[in-house]
């Protein structure tokens, strides 16, 4: 009786691990199945964003292929209007402008090898010539690669006239860009406010203090607005001998990171901790070159005039 006993209990065990591997196997199956179809549905929506990415950008580039054909007939059209009335202007300036050159660094031998990109700083000569013309805006840059200046150097044309109340439909205005070296990419965004600066005293005849040099965007209303890269423009700057260094006052915090070390028993932990600072406090400190804040063109003449 005892061994009937224990013959059914032990089929009955293997029916329970049959049945547990039997359920495990379908529940496997059903939640593979369940994930590929997750994947297959992500992949899915991947590819349409992708598509649908690449048509945005293509009506990107059409919305500026055409807004540069509107500029163009606009200037155009001012300067047929206003050649008889309004005489080309005329002037030239120019001053040094701090910028971020970033280039990619190798480590390590093929195929172990790693990749970095480094971010430097670097001083470029900007300068203006406006004669009498056709309202254009051109841009020369030598031997500069990758500046995209155009759309800054466009809205330095309007904040300028908003701000001198001249009228330059009747000149061109020729921006040339000159570095001692090859510079691979520049945010061109920033030179705005500088820009406009050399705009303004070609205008009016100024000549431009040679230790002084900005970074900044600039809107037509004559905003300057904050740029990335403050550290490496500033070092830059001083390395030029640059005395004063013009900055957006949106600029005015920076975030550096202070080692913080613990000691558990016979253990250290070291952790990064984020402290914000006033950059200009910490310019004039760690780098040694005066600075100034400010938030519009206006402020920029008080401080050159």
């Amino acid at each position: 009786m005892g061994r009937k006993i224990f013959t059914l209990v032990v089929l009955l065990l293997i029916a329970s691990i049959s049945a547990n591997i039997y359920f495990i196997s379908n529940q496997s199956q059903l939640n593979l199945s369940a994930l590929k179809t997750q994947i297959n549905a992500l992949e899915e929506a991947n590819a349409n964003l992708n598509e649908e990415l690449y048509q945005t950008n293509l009506s990107l580039q059409q919305a500026r292929a055409q807004l540069d054909l509107y500029r163009g007939q606009i200037a155009k059209l001012k300067s047929q209007i206003n050649r008889s009335s309004v005489a080309g202007e005329e002037g030239r300036a120019r001053l040094d402008a701090p910028a971020v050159m970033r280039r990619v660094e190798y480590t390590g031998n093929y195929p172990f090898y790693s990749r970095r990109i480094v971010e430097e700083g670097t001083m470029m000569q900007v300068s203006v010539d406006i004669k009498p013309g056709y309202g254009r805006v051109l841009v020369e840059t030598k031997p500069l690669m990758g500046v995209v200046f155009q759309d800054a150097a466009n809205t330095a044309v309007v904040a300028a006239e908003n701000y001198t109340g001249r009228d330059l439909s009747g000149s061109d205005v020729i921006f040339s860009v000159e570095a001692l070296s090859e510079v691979p990419e520049v945010d061109g965004p920033s030179a705005g406010a500088l820009m406009t600066t050399l705009i303004i005293a070609a205008l009016e005849n100024v000549t431009l203090p040679d230790d002084v040099t900005m970074t900044g965007t600039i809107s037509p209303e004559g905003h300057i607005g904050e740029i990335g890269g403050v550290i490496e423009k500033a070092e830059a700057a001083k390395e030029a001998n640059k005395r004063i260094f013009i900055l957006p006052r949106e600029n005015n915090r920076l975030v550096r990171y202070e080692e913080v070390r613990k000691h558990y028993g016979g253990i250290t932990i070291i952790r990064q901790k984020p402290v914000i600072v006033d950059t200009k406090e910490y310019i004039e400190r760690n780098i040694g070159i005066q600075v100034e804040y400010v938030d519009s063109i206006k402020d920029v003449m008080n401080i050159i005039y």
